[in-house]
């Protein structure tokens, strides 16, 4: 694909290996730490062609409110993905609220990136998840410099979602590399 470039706080990059790539990811600063999540959801097709896509979700369209940033049909200006399921991010302090109302039977996932805040009256704080089955909404509130992230995914008893995603938190390396292939 060749493609390259330096991912910076806001951005969003979403990569299919597909039929297999090559991929290798690094701290360009000697400096500056370096704190980001690497986010895996396995497609719903197989052998697709590999693709990547970049775009940058600006503070004000997360302050206060849940963004959708990536989604099966690309909706609203969010990157696409080949799954049933859609990612939502949000930055929430003080008195700012967020309320996502949700399909019966779907599965909510709450990540917190950073920062403190209470999921459906429960609290959490930064690296906490909360997966949330069968309720009504999801109700985000009170907030402290808090980064979320929120997953609207499909029943994991489908046969093709043995194991929908993974998060890793990624600290500081000095280079990470990862060789990505279709598995038989």
């Amino acid at each position: 694909m060749k493609n390259g470039s330096t991912i910076r706080p806001g951005d969003v990059q979403r990569m299919s290996a597909g039929s297999g790539i090559t991929h290798s990811q690094y701290n360009a600063s000697s400096k500056e730490p370096l704190h980001f999540l690497q986010i895996w959801i396995k497609p719903d097709v197989l052998n697709i062609k590999p693709s990547y896509e970049e775009r940058r979700f600006a503070q004000s369209e997360k302050r206060g409110q849940l963004r959708l940033i990536v989604s099966s049909d690309g909706a609203d200006g969010s990157l696409s993905m080949h799954q049933d399921a859609k990612l939502y991010s949000g930055l929430f302090d003080a008195d700012e609220v967020a309320l996502l109302s949700a399909t019966r039977g779907r599965v909510r996932y709450v990540h917190v990136a950073r920062g403190n805040i209470d999921a459906n009256g429960i609290p959490l704080s930064g690296g906490d998840a909360l997966r949330i089955v069968d309720a009504s909404s999801l109700t985000l509130e009170r907030g402290r410099a808090a980064e979320v992230l929120v997953f609207d995914l499909p029943p994991t008893t489908s046969s093709a979602l043995a194991e929908p995603f993974r998060v890793e938190i990624l600290w500081p390396k000095a280079r990470q590399s990862v060789r990505s292939r279709r598995h038989a």
